[in-house]
């Protein structure tokens, strides 16, 4: 199975998981090392709206947990017929770590589009 293909099953299988009993908008996140490692994220939503984490960096968090700081791509699933690109504080979390970061949305008619890091969030903050 190609990396890509990988990478989008889990996405899809992790939201599942996903914790919207608010919302009922799930997503599952799977993002890919250099190394071509895989660790997935789901939403997680609180009473207390501030309090919800995103799926994105959820999968980014696993990953740095375990010493990985280096990612190649991610895929988002969102169980919506729309895309959903990442909200900006995902965006700017993603870019602290790769720039170019490869990015894959998925949405509930299983089609796809790809994006480079960098188209979605142009103007980074960079200290």
């Amino acid at each position: 199975m190609k990396q890509v293909e990988k990478l989008i099953k889990a996405a899809k299988q992790a939201s599942k998981f996903a914790y919207a009993p608010y919302s009922k908008f799930k997503v599952g996140a799977a993002i890919m090392t250099d190394k071509g490692k895989i660790y997935t994220g789901v939403n997680i939503e609180n009473a207390s709206y501030g309090l919800t984490v995103c799926a994105e960096r959820v999968a980014i968090f696993k990953g740095i947990s375990e010493g990985k700081k280096k990612f190649k791509a991610i895929a988002i699933y969102t169980n919506t017929k729309n895309f959903t690109a990442p909200c900006g504080a995902c965006l700017q979390v993603m870019q602290e770590f790769n720039p170019k970061l490869y990015v894959i949305l998925i949405n509930s008619k299983n089609e796809i589009k790809q994006y480079n890091l960098s188209s979605l969030l142009p103007h980074a903050f960079k200290f």
